[in-house]
């Protein structure tokens, strides 16, 4: 996607953060701009202030868990603009942070929740409607760097954004044959109100093994007050769409954290000289059924049909 002329956008967490920035970059770039959010009184504010810019805009209140929902907020989009989307964001995440063996169930349903089932969410509303318009179109998730690596202090967020990039790697795979091409985006800190996510949390999922007080929303404040600018970090998010890019990591200080991890991973791995014969035999039946899961799978279509 080169041209961004009167694409239809569909920004989860659009109200703000990382999701107001691409809502105004790719505003600013010509589409068609839906704000999906959970808070209605910010999605009111950010369409005004789209539309202040001359940028086409329009609001959905979205709780991303709710999957009926998300199918009515895809019909919306559909009757307001007549089309699917062009354009889909998965932007919308929460954090909460706190020792992973105080982690409770509400912890993980709440967090995991959000940051993965809503990714889910999204794909399973949007992707077979983007399919059967028949345009050309592009999908990005906004997941984290603590994808890449666990973290004792945020176990279930670093676990859903890890479930979000390997998702995002296999739509691709999945994807390109209908030109639908789709893009992770790793970020380490950004400056929005990510650090407040807490006072959103449904009172169904009030039972935490965390401290979530005004002195931890600060001290996480304190960290993200000096991330990267939300319009900055969307700016390379659109480079990386017209790059058609699978990774965006706009974070040149991460590169050698993330060198030491996964080398660590190829280090990890048994020579080929430990078993040459084992090996032989896996990677031919692989290729074997590689050359024949493309007719299986094409007749199981042709019967689902």
């Amino acid at each position: 996607m080169k041209d961004f002329q009167d694409q239809v956008a569909f920004i989860t967490g659009g109200a703000s953060g990382a999701g107001f920035g691409q809502a105004k970059v790719f505003g600013q770039a010509g589409a068609k701009i839906v704000v999906a959010d959970v808070r209605a009184e910010a999605v009111k504010k950010a369409v005004a202030e789209l539309q202040a810019l001359g940028i086409t805009a329009h609001g959905i209140v979205l709780d991303i868990m709710d999957r009926e929902a998300y199918a009515r907020a895809a019909d919306e989009v559909e009757a307001v603009f007549g089309q699917a989307p062009t354009l889909l964001s998965n932007t919308a995440g929460v954090n909460s942070f706190g020792p992973i063996e105080k982690t409770t169930y509400d912890d993980f349903d709440w967090i995991i929740g959000v940051n993965l089932n809503g990714v889910i969410n999204g794909m399973v509303t949007f992707v077979p409607r983007m399919i059967a318009s028949g345009r050309p179109g592009h999908i990005v998730t906004v997941s984290s760097l603590g994808g890449f690596m666990g973290s004792a202090l945020a176990g279930p967020y670093s676990a859903a954004k890890a479930a979000s990039i390997n998702l995002m790697e296999g739509y691709r795979q999945g994807l390109e044959k209908y030109g639908i091409g789709v893009s992770v985006c790793t970020p380490a800190n950004i400056k929005s109100n990510i650090a407040e996510a807490s006072r959103l949390r449904p009172a169904k999922y009030g039972t935490s093994g965390y401290v979530e007080n005004e002195e931890s929303i600060a001290s996480l404040h304190s960290i993200h007050q000096h991330g990267l600018e939300p319009e900055k970090l969307a700016e390379a998010i659109k480079k990386g769409v017209e790059d058609n890019a699978l990774y965006i990591i706009p974070y040149p200080e991460v590169r050698e954290g993330l060198e030491k991890h996964f080398q660590a991973i190829i280090d990890s791995v048994a020579p080929m000289e430990s078993d040459p014969e084992g090996a032989r035999q896996r990677v031919e039946a692989l290729m074997a059924w590689g050359r024949d899961r493309t007719r299986v799978f094409a007749e199981g279509d042709k019967k689902g049909a």
